[in-house]
């Protein structure tokens, strides 16, 4: 089982309009509502994927309740756990240029942490966690830290989709899976990536730590796995970029059950660079008709 954990789940508002004007009303021309999320967004592609997932988090008031129906209306398991507030809306209004306004989200105390905890008491070694997102203000900013141990105790494999120094500070746990971007892989070396090999070297450094699969993903121009098989790149498929937001997340997703179907990291990584590329080509998350028409695409170079 792969479970998913969103510590401050969304909705996710979208709104397009054709020419925005500040300072007067403008009308939309389109509008639509998401459950969004990094957690929330790998466990959506997992599901369209075939890949058993468990969506794990917290969700508070009526746009919780919104987040619940829409990922039980996928058939995504949800065990969001109820807290006092309302889960929080993100605006992301789509004009010439795009913005986004995030909300903020309810209060997580001690006993919403415990209770996550005892969610975590049914692991085994055959399971994958992933901790995804950032750690907002109204979490317990040593949570991760708090929920790894938790799933080490059970010797579930980590995955971690996060970046900055809360990924810093967390790769001494040796996590089964992590995917910065050349930027975020950047800024963990405080240095600047210029080229393929610079990308291998630091990817390296970080494998060495004992991160078993690092892949490091250069937008258009594909990415790199550096990994105990060995170090692959590979390459994105030509489309049209339509959408911005979830490649990362599905990337991630794509990988997972990539890897659960075929238990080999090779077709893992195929499986990600069609899932991210899938989303990117569409205005939502990827459908498995997209990234199945994608796979054969994706060209894949043992280094």
């Amino acid at each position: 089982m792969i479970y998913t954990i969103t510590l401050n789940p969304s909705i996710d508002y979208v709104i397009e309009v054709e020419a925005f004007e500040e300072g007067t009303v403008n009308r939309a021309s389109n509008t639509n509502y998401y459950p969004g999320g990094k957690g929330i967004n790998v466990s959506r592609v997992l599901k369209r994927l075939g890949a058993d997932t468990i969506a794990l988090g917290y969700a508070a008031g009526f746009t919780g309740d919104f987040i619940k129906e829409k990922l039980i209306e996928e058939q995504v398991a949800v065990r969001l756990l109820e807290v006092e507030g309302h889960s929080r809306i993100n605006v992301k209004l789509k004009a010439e240029k795009e913005t986004e306004i995030n909300g903020t989200g309810p209060l997580v105390d001690d006993d919403a942490v415990k209770r996550l905890l005892q969610q975590l008491n049914q692991l085994s070694k055959e399971d994958i966690v992933v901790l995804a997102g950032s750690i907002p203000s109204t979490v317990p900013s040593d949570i991760y830290e708090t929920l790894i141990k938790k799933c080490q105790q059970h010797e579930a494999k980590i995955v971690l989709d996060t970046g900055g120094q809360t990924l810093q500070s967390l790769l001494s746990y040796k996590p089964f899976f992590i995917k910065p971007n050349h930027h975020e892989l950047s800024d963990l070396f405080d240095v600047t990536i210029q080229s393929q090999d610079d990308v291998i070297h630091y990817a390296g450094k970080i494998h060495a730590q004992g991160v078993e699969n690092v892949v490091v993903s250069m937008a258009g121009e594909g990415a790199i796995l550096y990994s105990v098989s060995g170090v692959y790149s590979a390459k994105a498929p030509i489309g049209e970029v339509k959408n911005s937001v979830g490649a990362g997340d599905s990337l991630v997703a794509g990988f997972l059950a990539g890897y659960v179907n075929t238990n080999n990291i090779e077709e893992a990584l195929r499986y990600g660079i069609a899932s991210g590329s899938a989303t990117a080509f569409s205005y939502d998350l990827c459908q498995k008709a997209d990234v199945y028409r994608l796979i054969n695409l994706i060209e894949i170079k043992k280094l």
